[in-house]
């Protein structure tokens, strides 16, 4: 479980963050909706260690993130996956060398207990056998879901997803929700998602909070969503249909 209690950011005299609580907890997937600029990147941000809050807390399973040490930090950091909006591969590396990447770079494993584990995880985004291709060789959704197999071959157990459907077609985004879906329940992975995707958001939203000019605005569960009182939800769900 990842808890957040009275979460501020600010950048000089702007304050982008404004005292955000809430937990995002295992098997289920935890969306973050909102407009640009209303603060959800810098949430994440602070969340997987890429900026320092101005105030609060971030409690992994019961570690405050900001303050741990060295050795801690980099234990936690072993624990988190991320899958990129632009995916990120290494256009040089093959499928296998992009997913044995962090293998290399945070284990021990030989290159046999590697390669069983590249198989493993491709096995999982149901890419079976790809493992010598390039990503220019593959699709938008085939590089997303290798993205997501690099994510996890640490046997993470935080996932977090910025715009995982950004530049997918419907049908692609589809199978990129249900796959994060399932492997979020099958592992029991704590999963955090950045989405403008309202379709993901009433497919998948196990747990879904609206942050609203650096605030949460608004939190439940998608069967809520559409009866939510909130007039800055409902005009962002309206809004996001006509993108």
């Amino acid at each position: 479980m990842i808890e957040l209690l009275d979460l501020h950011k600010s950048f000089d005299d702007l304050a982008v963050l404004k005292g955000i609580s809430t937990q995002f907890k295992p098997g289920r997937t935890n969306l973050i909706i909102g407009a640009s600029g209303g603060g959800k990147s810098v949430l994440m941000k602070c969340m997987v260690g890429l900026l320092t809050p101005t105030q609060g807390q971030i409690i992994y399973d019961g570690r405050d993130f900001h303050k741990l040490g060295n050795k801690e930090t980099r234990d936690v950091r072993r624990e988190i996956g991320m899958l990129f909006q632009g995916n990120a591969l290494f256009d040089s590396y093959t499928v296998e060398e992009n997913i044995e990447f962090p293998l290399k770079m945070f284990t021990d494993m030989t290159p046999a207990e590697r390669r069983e584990r590249v198989d493993f995880c491709l096995e999982q985004v149901h890419l079976e056998g790809i493992n010598a291709k390039f990503p220019a060789e593959i699709s938008g959704g085939m590089k997303k879901r290798v993205g997501i197999a690099r994510a996890i071959s640490l046997d993470i157990k935080y996932l977090f997803c910025d715009e995982p459907n950004s530049g997918l077609d419907p049908v692609t985004s589809r199978v990129i929700d249900e796959l994060l879906q399932e492997i979020t329940e099958e592992f029991q992975m704590t999963t955090v998602i950045n989405t403008h995707d309202m379709k993901t958001v009433f497919d998948i939203g196990d747990h879904i909070i609206f942050i609203y000019e650096g605030n949460k605005w608004w939190e439940g569960k998608k069967s809520e969503v559409r009866t939510a009182d909130n007039p800055e939800l409902k005009s962002f769900i309206n809004a996001s249909y006509f993108e």
